[in-house]
């Protein structure tokens, strides 16, 4: 099972993203089959939407609360990803769901960046404006600073998403020590040249205690940051168990279990 697992994780991490001041702007290589359609329509608006399976209740969230922002953002009724230059992606079998957020035009949104776009606009929205800060891999700070205007927040994120990828981001995040206390915000992340980057935007948990949990990824090119299905359990999908396990299993990336991490210090 393990020599399994590591022979698929190769040719995912050689897709996976880089530094985007560096990265070249690959186009994806996925094929594209006739059984991918780019017109399904999806019914949720939003992503506390998404049906939970039998048993399962959503975590109650603080209306402040990151996890709640998360579990609220919208949904586009168009399932296709598109990339940055406005052309479908290859591969449309990774997403349940596209988030209704901009991806820009330029190669600049790749996972860590989306990561950090979502965070950013949670404390955009929160007027939290001295906690908008991100850190490149020689620990230069990058902060938010005034005007807080929309235009200048999305002037300073394209900075930001020059500057910093997985590797720092990775390095400014706090470990998390067990799966079983995942929560909403969280993000598995393989920082390096290549890395990858996926965060969970809703947690349900049943009677017995067990939880699930939703992801979300952009990924390289830059493209439409998405909710992710779950190719290892069909009728489970698009959610994931956080049990006890070495593997977490993605579309197009496979983590190791004890690549969760956190925003905060406990």
């Amino acid at each position: 099972m393990l020599t399994k697992s590591l022979s698929i994780l190769l040719p995912f991490s050689i897709l996976s993203c880089n530094n985007n001041a560096t990265a070249p702007q690959k186009k994806s290589t996925v094929i594209l089959s006739k059984n991918n359609s780019l017109n399904n329509e999806n019914e949720f608006a939003l992503i506390n939407n998404i049906p939970l399976p039998f048993g399962y209740v959503r975590a109650d969230n603080d209306t402040t609360s990151f996890a709640f922002w998360l579990a609220n953002l919208p949904l586009k009724k168009d399932k296709t990803v598109y990339l940055y230059d406005s052309t479908p992606k290859l591969n449309q079998k990774a997403q349940f769901a596209v988030l209704d957020i901009s991806v820009g035009t330029k190669n600049l949104q790749q996972c860590a960046d989306a990561v950090m776009r979502l965070r950013a606009e949670y404390l955009f929205s929160q007027k939290r404006f001295n906690e908008i800060s991100f850190t490149d891999n020689e620990n230069t700070h990058y902060n938010f600073f005034e005007p807080y205007s929309k235009v200048h927040f999305m002037q300073y994120l394209q900075k930001v998403f020059g500057m910093c990828g997985t590797a720092s981001l990775a390095k400014q995040l706090y470990k998390k020590n067990k799966l079983k206390d995942v929560i909403a915000g969280d993000v598995f992340i393989r920082g390096g040249f290549p890395g990858h980057a996926v965060i969970v935007v809703d947690i349900a948990i049943n009677i017995n205690g067990n939880k699930i949990f939703l992801l979300a990824q952009s990924f390289m090119p830059a493209q439409n940051i998405h909710v992710l299905n779950n190719p290892k359990n069909e009728n489970l999908s698009p959610w994931y168990e956080a049990t006890e396990f070495d593997f977490l299993q993605t579309p197009e990336y496979i983590f190791r279990t004890t690549e969760l991490m956190q925003w905060n210090k406990n």
